[in-house]
């Protein structure tokens, strides 16, 4: 998630993130032996030769990688010997686009299972406000009940509510009452927008146990899972041991005041369920409970097609607490490869047809002062300036206003702004007309957009590499939900503006470095192959739809079907 300070001022997972020390992670190099640790690596085996299947799968695997950009996948490809060489052996799409511009958590992981781009399915940002709520605070939470007394931003009451359009979950449902949409993740809002509004099982991490949906109680294998889990956090662990492809990314970088990032190794103290959480573990703890649900609710195996969503969180965390080019994301790439084979081999093990998909939500860049020492002179960090509250003193000050509360709500230096409902909308109008004047001087901003300009907008189609700004923007844009002014930052500066230990780098931006995602189909008998032509990640839903079988109304879909096999045969036929 990018700087948004109702997700990391707020929440507690939120909370603990800024205060996690990375005294546990920067510590010698040495072998970890506790639960969720790393185990010895094998070469990925190679499929035999088999003929292509014929009919729907009988489960379908939707995985994400929380900010797996195109350029970490590029990067490390080389390297992967486990799940993600298995990918490799399937149809590879190098460079596929979540398009629009608001590349947040929340939003991406609205288009994967939907089709659908975040102007249609409302998930504008992980956070927007409504001035006009009626509980004081006014930050809306992307996967929270607003509605009940008992939700707030930061202890949200978790709810898929806002969600505006089914998930490929729901549409197997919909066909098939028996098919079961079952989603975990560390993160509830990737749970939610995987599984929607029609979900069997959906479980996701806080303060060190995987949990649900209100009035849901876990069964026997999230129990197990859980016991798991909090074995592994009481004992704590010793650090990963680096490949030896690592060595060149060990390197510390001074990233603030009297902290450096680039040489951590996930040292885990006992008892912290936070360091676990910021950690390769994270995955692995997700793994282990998606295969216990697997063999339990017996996934494939039932009168019709099951889904199972999964999205792993801890390539995110890192990337936001340690960078996206340091020893910890080399490690952390390592690690997934094998929890991914690890995964994939239970999934074999089961003789089951399952097609599985593999993208991301965003993607990510890394922290400025490294990226400074490595051709990237202009990347910094963004003006406070920019802030809300700053820019609400000011345009105060400049209109000789008097309100009452904040002028301006906005989650941090960029992205949306509302203006407070506490002014006649003549005077509203003129604060945003004012704010898009003083933001385009701004020398950071590269575009600022009115919510009326964005109202006018065409829905924007083709090629997504080549939409205008104005363009990704709008495909971000819900007239419900978006701000009054819309204020997009210049490449490389990152909406931090100072760094703190667990949060030195970021996305969020719409260039590409944050847009462009990798997507990977794999099924059984399917001819391998790879395109390097962009794709959308709204694709996804469309594809995966033709290939159960699934009769989906006209015009449901933002995406179009891609042909995931290789051979002679058509899967969009």
């Amino acid at each position: 998630m990018p700087f948004r300070a109702s997700q990391f001022l707020g929440r507690p997972v939120a909370r603990s993130l800024l205060g996690l020390s990375l005294t546990a992670s920067l510590v010698a190099l040495g072998g970890c032996t506790a639960p969720y640790g790393r185990i010895a690596r094998s070469p990925a085996p190679v499929a035999p030769v088999v003929p292509a299947p014929s009919g729907p799968p009988r489960l379908v695997v939707a995985i994400s990688v929380d900010q797996f950009s195109a350029d970490l996948f590029a990067e490390y490809r080389q390297h992967y010997t486990g799940g993600l060489a298995r990918l490799l052996q399937g149809g590879v799409f190098p460079s596929a686009f979540q398009s629009h511009a608001a590349t947040e958590t929340c939003p991406g992981h609205s288009t994967l299972l939907t089709g659908a781009h975040p102007s249609r399915t409302g998930i504008i940002a992980n956070t927007w406000f409504d001035p006009g709520l009626a509980r004081a605070d006014k930050a809306v939470y992307c996967a929270e009940d607003e509605t009940d007394p008992a939700s707030s931003p930061r202890n949200p009451v978790v709810s898929a509510g806002h969600l505006k359009v089914p998930t490929l979950g729901e549409w197997m449902k919909q066909a098939n009452p028996a098919s079961r949409n079952v989603a975990v993740s560390a993160k509830d809002r990737a749970v939610m927008m995987m599984g929607g509004q029609a979900i069997d099982q959906g479980w996701w991490y806080l303060k060190g146990q995987f949990v649900t949906l209100r009035g849901r109680t876990p069964t026997p294998a999230v129990a197990a899972a859980n016991a798991a889990l909090d074995a592994a956090i009481k004992a704590g662990a010793e650090p990963y041991a680096a490949p030896a492809w690592c060595a060149p990314r060990d390197r510390a970088v001074s990233a603030g005041k009297d902290f450096a990032v680039g040489q951590g190794r996930f040292a885990l103290a006992p008892n912290q369920p936070d360091g676990f959480r910021v950690s390769p573990r994270m995955d692995a703890a997700t793994g282990d409970l998606a295969e216990r649900l697997i063999d339990e609710l017996q996934l494939g195996r039932g009168a019709a097609p099951d889904l199972l969503s999964v999205s792993f969180s801890a390539t995110d965390y890192i990337g936001h607490g340690f960078g996206t080019e340091g020893l910890e994301m080399c490690i952390q790439m390592a690690e997934l490869d094998r929890t991914l084979g690890k995964l994939f081999a239970k999934l074999d093990a089961t003789g089951v047809d399952y097609v599985a998909v593999l993208s991301a939500d965003h993607g990510g860049l890394d922290l400025p002062e490294r990226l400074a020492a490595q051709g990237l002179p202009n990347a910094v960090r963004v003006d406070p300036a920019l802030l809300p509250g700053a820019l609400g003193k000011g345009l105060v000050a400049e209109l000789g206003l008097t309100v009452e509360g904040p002028l301006l709500y906005g989650d941090g230096p960029f992205g949306d702004y509302w203006v407070t409902k506490a002014l006649p909308e003549a005077q509203r109008a003129r604060v945003a007309a004012a704010l898009a004047t003083r933001l385009k001087a701004h020398p950071q901003v590269a575009a600022v957009f009115t919510r009326d300009e964005l109202a006018r907008v065409t829905t924007p189609a083709g090629n997504p590499q080549d939409w205008t700004l104005r363009d990704r923007a709008r495909a971000s844009f819900d007239p419900q939900r978006s701000g009054d002014v819309v204020m997009l930052l210049n490449r490389a500066i990152v909406p931090i503006p100072a760094a703190g230990p667990g949060y030195v780098a970021t996305h969020g931006s719409p260039w590409d470095y944050d847009r462009r995602v990798p997507l990977l189909f794999w099924r059984k008998g399917w001819t391998g192959f790879e395109q390097p032509a962009p794709v959308e990640t709204v694709d996804i839903a469309p594809s995966l739809a033709r290939v159960l079988g699934l009769k989906i109304p006209e015009g449901s879909f933002d995406g179009r079907c891609l042909d995931l096999d290789g051979g002679p045969g058509n899967s969009c036929r």
